[in-house]
């Protein structure tokens, strides 16, 4: 079996307990859910479910930079959502990351999300060839 490594990024948001960012197995990249956090701040980013979803995806981009991989290398999605009836403003911001060549997808509404949050992203990529 290939060795886990663990990745990490200066641009995304530092994990909020006991677990990574992100590992990377052999030529996967396997990220921890990413909610719509600020790294700065480490606060959610004003504007509601849309905001939230952008810098959830921008935090993503950012953590599979830094494993070797890009959103355009991303194989399968996993979407947990506060409130299902957002899912159209979620997915209107979500088509301006995946435009073509579009990643298996699940979307969920869960009771509660880390924080109170609108929403929360995880996804599974390959590496850059």
């Amino acid at each position: 079996m290939p060795e886990k490594q663990i990745i990490v990024s200066e641009k995304a948001p530092k994990a909020l307990g006991p677990y990574t960012v992100a590992n990377r197995v052999g030529d996967l990249v396997f990220t921890a859910g990413q909610l719509g956090l600020d790294p700065q701040t480490n606060e959610f980013v004003p504007g509601g479910i849309e905001a939230e979803t952008r810098q959830a995806l921008t935090n993503i981009q950012h953590v599979l930079e830094a494993a070797g991989s890009s959103l355009s290398h991303v194989v399968k999605t996993t979407v947990f959502l506060k409130n299902m009836d957002e899912f159209a403003r979620m997915n209107a911001v979500y088509a301006e990351f995946f435009t073509a060549n579009f990643p298996a997808r699940s979307t969920v509404q869960v009771a509660r999300l880390p924080r109170d949050g609108a929403v929360e992203i995880e996804v599974v990529a390959c590496l850059a060839s």
